[in-house]
């Protein structure tokens, strides 16, 4: 009863209560009551810690098995950092903070060491614990995770068998890991995964996945990077495929993904920030933009961001890059990313690709119409073309050569990509992914239901512009349809909780069913309105009478 009361008195949770009672009096059956009760094994205590933390630092391995049995997690990370940093935090005294910290977890610990991030195995490896660590170890304890000051449970170890068994742990855990790697991408392929966030661009999609793989399982030249130009009009994909494929190679994507806008290094003075100043100048000794990133990670994937755009005298030192595999920063040191992935993306020559892939469309949709009426049985897709490589040759090589001018740069692209424009099977799916979006903002944000017809994606789909690609899909739902839902709500039209449909109007519903090239009679073509209508529960529709906003040519200025 005693320890009970003390345990109240110091505020502790009920799980880590319970554990402290188990230390004073050793008896598991208080623990085991309570779990099987249904209490939050995982429960942290206000100030960040967890039962099994205080139990692997405590060194008591029957409380650390009986925790691990009702599923502790041995890889969360604790929340405390150091006493005073908490202190600080948390708006309490320092000295609270001290006195919290050595009775609730432990009184041997640096109150200034910062031990945010620290796992259960690395409080039993500074316990220096052999059957804890053991034991953590056995129930799937990263022994490669690290702390916040970037530390596996090996850095505290001390020689003996605590340490030789974490060496072998985290031997046995990468080629665990290694192999899970390799099943899940053998299942999941690249390919795949980029087909779940990117629209259309299957043959984009095709080309990059083959030569990842082909570096993945050592099919390539170590000697050199890979190297990609990504060509096609703006907003067609090329930066979102670019930070797929670093996610998918990449857990740490912030550290794995460089991006630098080329169009900040336009002059010649701005090649330093490219590779940091040479000693004397400012800015020496904060190195460049690019040096400083593939030094924290030389396999990172780099983006180019219209390459085009760049300086003479930036490309001569990306050209070092992408055939030495090496760059030597502003200081003089040198940095190896032979394993580092450069995509460059430009817009160059995308007049003529889009022209192109337009021209082979209608080719395509011509010949199947055809052979429809000739009732043959092997109808070619017209959504399905590829750039011939005539095409290639005669027509984008010599722009780019005139563009860069230097062979040799070209002669380093492993791969040139091409982005071709959407077909409308692709722009119907990227109108339904932006209203999906808006569903779920009207969901979370206002408990509305958006429901559309099909009609609403075809009209949709007429906003494309060749030039602004996915983006001009995005602009086009947001005139049509999000100025709309801005207006009712504004207007109050919109009770909370309701259904709303988007739909076409009556009147305007047969446009769609015209061929390209019909008006009407006086001789424009009318473009259908889209409006909204809320569903009663009845199932029947009651169409919004939305007053629009004024115009800003139709309002009388007074002098």
């Amino acid at each position: 009863m005693l320890a009970l009361q003390l345990l109240k008195v110091v505020g502790f949770s009920r799980m880590l209560g319970l554990l402290s009672l188990y230390l004073l009096l050793d008896h598991i059956s208080p623990l085991s009551r309570l779990l099987q009760e249904g209490t939050d094994v995982n429960a942290r205590h206000k100030l960040g810690w967890t039962a099994l933390m205080v139990a692997a630092i405590s060194r008591n391995s029957s409380v650390v098995k009986a925790l691990l049995t009702a599923n502790a997690d041995p890889n969360l990370g604790d929340d405390f950092s150091s006493v005073y940093e908490i202190a600080k935090e948390k708006g309490l005294h320092s000295l609270e903070v001290l006195v919290t910290r050595e009775d609730d977890f432990n009184n041997r610990l640096n109150i200034r060491a910062n031990f945010k991030g620290c796992t259960a195995l690395h409080y039993a490896v500074l316990a220096d614990d052999y059957l804890t660590v053991k034991l953590l170890l056995d129930a799937g304890a990263n022994p490669l995770q690290k702390n916040e000051m970037g530390h596996t449970p090996l850095d505290y170890a001390r020689e003996g068998e605590v340490m030789n068994l974490l060496r072998a742990s985290e031997a046995k855990f990468q080629e665990e890991q290694r192999r899970r790697e390799v099943e899940e991408r053998r299942r999941f392929p690249l390919e795949q995964r980029l087909k779940e966030h990117i629209i259309g661009q299957e043959s984009a999609i095709a080309t990059v996945g083959a030569a990842i793989r082909r570096k993945e399982n050592g099919w390539y030249d170590e000697e050199h990077p890979l190297v990609f130009l990504f060509l096609g009009s703006s907003g067609i994909g090329k930066t979102e495929l670019a930070k797929q494929t670093a996610k998918y190679i990449h857990k740490d994507v912030k550290k794995g993904f460089i991006r630098l806008d080329m169009s900040e290094f336009q002059e010649r003075h701005e090649v330093a920030k490219f590779i940091g100043s040479p000693p004397g100048y400012v800015g020496h000794e904060e190195g460049g933009q690019l040096t400083k990133k593939l030094r924290q990670c030389p396999n990172a994937v780099v983006l180019f961001d219209e390459v085009d755009k760049a300086h003479p005298d930036v490309l001569t030192i990306m050209l070092q890059l992408f055939d030495e595999g090496r760059l030597t920063d502003g200081k003089g040191k040198t940095i190896d990313c032979k394993d580092a992935i450069f995509i460059m993306t430009s817009n160059v020559a995308s007049e003529e690709i889009a022209q192109h892939a337009l021209q082979l469309r209608q080719e395509a949709m011509e010949m199947s119409k055809k052979r429809i009426a000739e009732n043959l049985e092997d109808v070619q897709m017209a959504d399905k073309i590829t750039i011939s490589k005539q095409f290639k040759e005669k027509v984008i090589r010599p722009i780019l050569k005139a563009h860069f001018r230097r062979d040799e740069f070209l002669g380093r692209i492993n791969e040139i990509v091409y982005f071709l424009p959407f077909c409308h099977s692709e722009l119907i799916q990227l109108v339904n992914k932006e209203l999906s979006f808006w569903a779920k903002k009207a969901k979370a944000r206002h408990n509305i239901t958006l429901l559309w017809d099909r009609e609403v994606m075809d009209v949709l789909a007429d906003g494309y512009n060749l030039h602004y690609g996915a983006r001009s899909i995005k602009h086009e739902v947001e005139r049509r349809v999000v100025n709309q839902l801005a207006a009712a709500y504004e207007q109050d039209l919109l009770p909370r909780g309701c259904t709303l449909r988007i739909t076409v109007e009556d009147s305007d519903k047969q446009l769609l069913k015209t061929t390209e090239g019909s008006s009407t009679s006086s001789g424009k073509s009318k473009v259908p309105t889209l409006r909204l209508e809320i569903v009663e529960k009845d199932s029947k529709a009651r169409k919004l009478e939305i007053q629009a906003p004024l115009n800003p040519e139709n309002i009388t200025y007074f002098l």
